[in-house]
């Protein structure tokens, strides 16, 4: 026993030495993080938002920029449950559906009762920048207040509802099942879930069950995927520099040396599969608000596989690696489905 306290005693102190150091490398800090971090993520959405898009003339080539945002979203919370905390999951594309049926219900029922007045700051741009920016003017900050406040309600529902299912289910699982275990159990859960869905519209007649959901009002633009995205990240990093993420953090190293050295094993693990299980019920929300239709068949447990398979590849615990990975991964996806049907000739 002595021997596990020195070694908790070791893994603490150094999670605390490297928290602290990467915490206090800026002294210039907003929601936690330095001002090179919000410098990067402004440029990033400028060129995206004024310099990308309009180039991308259709719906699918826009797709390209907005759908990795959204997966990178699920991403990082299978990383705080994987990658940071040690707890193998197969059921983050359970909850994806959670969400993205959930969401989807609420705007498909409210949509038409409501207004949108449309509010916005329009700038003229100069000849000079017209050459640059393929645009002769710039809707700044286009904001439709009804239809904003409808979207954001029903992302919270699904986040919501996606987090508190997984709060049943995770503190009962947990408590009994290792990490191995717990796996498997969550695979069974997204089988489940899909089953629920195939037979929903005898309950809910409005998911239209195996046909598909059709009817979704197409809301998600790349400022609201990119928004939640940049959102999730700032969670994550503010929960990982904190005694919870070291806490969350110990239990990977060595659970029985976390649990002698006084840390509630269960609680964090929790915590991060809640958490996570948030993320994922967001990151649905978006997705049906994306593409405006829902089917079974995309939430087929194989599907589960793949935020795991992206998470691998950026690096376990790495939430920079895992971002570039998952755009890595959706542009190499869907550039196979333009190319490899007409050959590598054609």
């Amino acid at each position: 026993m002595q021997r596990l306290y020195n070694q908790g005693a070791v893994w603490v102190g150094y999670l605390d030495q490297q928290t602290g150091a990467a915490m206090n490398k800026s002294s210039f800090r907003f929601l936690g993080q330095s001002w090179l971090f919000w410098l990067a993520v402004v440029l990033v959405f400028l060129f995206a938002e004024w310099m990308l898009m309009p180039r991308l003339t259709d719906f699918r080539r826009t797709a390209w920029v907005i759908f990795p945002c959204i997966m990178a979203i699920i991403c990082l919370g299978l990383n705080l449950i994987y990658g940071f905390n040690g707890q193998f999951s197969l059921g983050q594309w359970g909850f994806y559906a959670i969400g993205a049926y959930a969401a989807a219900d609420i705007t498909y029922r409210f949509a038409a009762k409501v207004s949108y007045p449309i509010q916005g700051i329009v700038i003229r741009l100069p000849p000079l920048l017209q050459n640059i920016i393929p645009m002769a003017e710039i809707d700044l900050f286009h904001f439709d207040a009804a239809k904003s406040a409808l979207l954001l309600g029903a992302l919270m529902f699904g986040a919501i509802l996606a987090a508190l299912i997984s709060l049943g289910f995770g503190y009962i699982v947990l408590l009994r099942l290792g990490s191995d275990y717990f796996g498997i159990a969550t695979l069974g859960f997204t089988i489940i879930v899909q089953v629920l869905i195939i037979n929903s519209d005898k309950v809910l007649p409005e998911t239209k069950g195996a046909r598909g959901m059709i009817g979704i009002p197409q809301m998600t633009s790349f400022f609201w995927a990119f928004l939640f995205l940049i959102l999730a990240l700032v969670v994550m990093r503010n929960i990982l520099y904190s005694s919870v993420g070291r806490a969350i953090m110990s239990v990977r190293e060595d659970e029985v040396a976390a649990q002698a050295m006084g840390i509630d094993t269960l609680k964090y693990k929790t915590i991060s599969f809640v958490v996570g299980s948030f993320f994922a019920g967001l990151a649905g929300g978006l997705y049906a608000h994306l593409y405006a239709f829902l089917s079974p068949i995309y939430f087929d447990f194989l599907k589960s596989f793949d935020p795991m398979i992206i998470i691998v590849f950026g690096g376990l615990g790495n939430m920079t690696g895992t971002i570039v990975a998952t755009f890595l991964w959706a542009i190499t996806l869907e550039g196979m489905r333009i190319w490899l049907p007409m050959g590598f000739e054609g």
